[in-house]
């Protein structure tokens, strides 16, 4: 394991945050709910750079308190946040040398959000990630993406991204230090660009991981789909960014949010074969992380305070569970803990295909530590379970064993 990996395959949760001006509109342009998620909206109702800057005066969020998302990071069992520095809409949420289109410059609320919460983050304990739209950007006449303001055909591509989304990116590694994550998406259009920016990171702070998405097999973990889980296990680091509800920035009208035992769940799921989990929050206009996702990350935080021995420092281990088992399995060296989903009606919980496996000397439950009694039934080992599940959404049952 490379040294600037090892933290990361431990911490398995993190936090993403998608916040912009997009937040202002909240899924609403003339009046219309506009389809698809919140911070696409400039793309997916085709507004006009001159219109859509104007939204920078309107940005005045004296609600924001950087210290309270960063505690609510932690007391949801987060251990790394990734913020968005600049995403598809160009709007810089620091203070860049290289544009007067930021937080800082552009709006009444002239703070640098960014390192706000880059201090604040770090003085709860997380490592601290930014997120940089290297491609798409429909404010800058040569970025990617904008194809109603600017011909597509006049763009010089190659120099937006070596004069400006290269600097930008040194700018943040070196004024925000230490930057655990640089957090690219969509893709670079070629492996030449992708590899001079993966360069220049390496030369400005070698510590500082790649997500996958700098494109071209060039990063340091793999980047899964949006909230697309593998069907089985995965080999090599990877991680899923996820959301709460159907957006990533906010909508004032997309209410669908995951319950606690659906995060965790998925959490369990994603750990168990492999990954790390990126859970996303869209905060208001006002600053403000919307209710109901602050009470389902202080729940799924509580259930990791119980259980996180199970999560945190894990690999999926010797045993792998049928898609359709009632249960996940992660594994520390001589121990596997099985996560069951579903209480069995039967009070027998049914291992498939551990003989030759595991050698199991103990069994018993991770709350409480009550011992469980188990036997071989051919392949399948068969642990005597209580009749009531001590959680409702993921009971773990610790078997100590040889592997």
């Amino acid at each position: 394991m490379s040294g600037r990996m090892r933290w990361w395959a431990e911490v398995k949760f993190g936090m993403f945050i998608h916040w912009g001006l997009y937040s202002i509109l909240a899924g609403v342009w003339r009046g219309r709910c506009v389809p698809g998620v919140g911070e696409w909206i400039m793309r997916n109702a085709r507004i006009p750079v001159r219109e859509y800057e104007k939204l920078a005066r309107r940005f005045n969020p004296v609600k924001f308190d950087a210290e309270e998302w960063a505690r609510l990071a932690r007391e949801a069992g987060m251990r790394y946040v990734v913020f968005t520095a600049k995403h598809h809409d160009g709007f810089c949420m620091y203070d860049s040398e290289y544009t007067d289109y930021t937080v800082v410059k552009a709006t009444p609320f002239g703070r640098d959000v960014l390192g706000e919460l880059a201090d604040a983050c770090r003085g709860e304990g997380l490592r601290f990630g930014a997120y940089y739209s290297q491609t798409l950007d429909w404010h800058h006449p040569d970025g990617m993406g904008n194809d109603w303001d600017y011909d597509p055909g006049r763009k010089d591509f190659a120099r937006y991204f070596k004069e400006y989304a290269m600097p930008q990116v040194e700018e943040i590694l070196t004024k925000y230090r230490p930057v655990a994550v640089m957090w690219f998406d969509i893709g670079t259009p070629t492996p030449e660009l992708a590899r001079e920016m993966v360069g220049l990171v390496r030369r400005v702070s070698p510590d500082t991981i790649i997500s996958g998405r700098i494109g071209h097999g060039l990063g340091d973990y793999a980047e899964m789909g949006d909230n697309e889980i593998p069907r089985g296990r995965v080999e090599g680091y990877w991680e899923v960014p996820v959301t709460l509800n159907d957006t990533w920035g906010f909508k004032s009208y997309d209410h669908n949010w995951k319950s606690p035992g659906r995060v965790i769940q998925m959490l369990v799921d994603v750990v168990s074969k492999g990954g790390n989990m990126l859970l996303n929050v869209g905060p208001t206009a006002e600053g403000v992380i919307p209710e109901p996702s602050a009470e389902v990350l202080r729940a799924v935080g509580g259930w990791l305070e119980r259980c996180g021995e199970s999560v945190y420092g894990t690999a999926p281990g010797p045993l792998d569970a049928p898609l359709d088992a009632p249960y996940r399995c992660t594994a520390k060296p001589g121990r596997v803990y099985v996560h069951v989903l579903a209480w069995p009606w039967d009070g027998e919980l049914r291992v498939f295909g551990a003989r030759g496996r595991v050698e199991v000397s103990r069994a018993y439950l991770l709350e409480g530590e009550r011992e469980l009694e188990f036997r071989w039934d051919g392949d399948d080992l068969v642990v005597a379970v209580p009749d009531r599940a001590p959680d409702p959404t993921d009971s773990v049952v610790v078997l100590e064993c040889e592997w």
